[in-house]
């Protein structure tokens, strides 16, 4: 049996500081912008525990992209500073009614080569193969669990069985890759590793567990809850029986490809902010249904850029805007997040 060696103060894709390419964004330590992670809506039919806060306050009238902003800020970022990446995220996406719409502009832009999206995966049983069509590429399901119970205790709902099928309608709409992401929290999920991986395996899925960060509804009690990869590892010990490790690069989780003690193969990640940071090889940015800028998941948003946006389109007011965040980005994330991840997107 071959083992990974974990050596959490491995550098990932160092940045050098004070170098800038010479097209695109990029922060004072020379990390360029490559990827937006943008949110649609705060909305999501979940409540999960380490997600959202118990008290929800009404969005309605709060300012929101629409479609045509939303088309607007990627094709500049695309054709001015070279974007080539789009995550939608959430909340839920789903939960935006002119989603297919979005996704369909959006594909539509030169440049932009991978439109991918995170979801709870409610709406997939019927959607799935209309945002293939649009234009979707691949696709994130969030899944903690595979047994019934804890699925409601950490999801709020008693849906498994329809996040299955919604699973399998992403399968069969040809949206791939499809990663599973499991927040591991000790005393929730923390055993449901090894039977997401066999799941995983059995459907020709990856499966991405990420580590619990010290924001949002559990960062008082983050001590108790926290599960880091070396742990994760331990409780795969017995079903993973060999370990390939893939290349990083810019990808946030530290993936491997693996044999399990059945002869299947399946391919595994861990995103670990906390126990081994990737803050050195970090190429995207956060913008909120909002308009709100985020350099940084676990740090402060750097103000907004609706300004930019409305009542018309001003380039050089999105560039000024861009700068101020990225030139304001640590080298390194803080320990304790700032937000709430439905409101950033994560």
């Amino acid at each position: 049996m071959r083992l990974p060696v974990l050596d959490p103060t491995r550098p990932v894709v160092p940045a050098r500081s004070g170098s800038r390419p010479e097209r695109g964004l990029a922060d004072s330590y020379g990390r360029g912008v490559g990827y937006l992670r943008l949110s649609l809506t705060k909305a999501c039919a979940m409540r999960c525990t380490y997600c959202r806060p118990e008290r929800i306050t009404s969005t309605r009238g709060e300012p929101m992209l629409d479609v045509d902003e939303i088309e607007t800020l990627i094709r500049f970022l695309a054709e001015r500073h070279g974007l080539s990446k789009v995550r939608l995220t959430g909340g839920d996406p789903t939960s935006r009614r002119e989603l297919t719409e979005i996704i369909a502009r959006i594909a539509s832009i030169p440049g932009i080569h991978d439109v991918a999206m995170t979801t709870n995966g409610l709406t997939l049983e019927r959607r799935a193969k209309e945002y293939a069509a649009a234009g979707l590429q691949r696709i994130n399901i969030s899944l903690d669990t595979l047994d019934p119970e804890r699925f409601a205790q950490l999801t709020g709902v008693d849906e498994l069985q329809r996040v299955l099928r919604g699973l399998d309608a992403a399968i069969e709409a040809g949206l791939g890759p499809i990663r599973l992401n499991s927040v591991v929290v000790k005393g929730q999920n923390e055993f449901d590793l090894p039977s997401l991986v066999r799941f995983a395996a059995q459907r020709g899925l990856e499966a991405r567990f990420i580590e619990l960060m010290p924001m949002g509804p559990l960062a008082s009690v983050w001590r108790e809850r926290y599960v880091p990869e070396a742990r994760m590892h331990e409780i795969l010990r017995q079903t993973v029986v060999d370990w390939q490790p893939l290349h990083q690069g810019h990808d946030a989780a530290r993936r491997y490809r693996v044999m399990l003690d059945d002869g299947a193969e399946t391919i595994i990640g861990f995103i670990t902010p906390m126990s081994c940071n990737f803050c050195a090889a970090c190429n995207r940015i956060r913008i909120a249904a909002d308009g709100t800028f985020y350099p940084c998941l676990m740090d402060r948003p750097i103000g907004t850029i609706l300004p930019a946006l409305r009542p018309g389109f001003d380039r050089e007011l999105l560039d000024a805007i861009l700068k101020r965040g990225l030139d304001g980005k640590r080298e390194e994330h803080p320990h304790d997040g700032y937000g709430v991840m439905t409101h950033i997107g994560g």
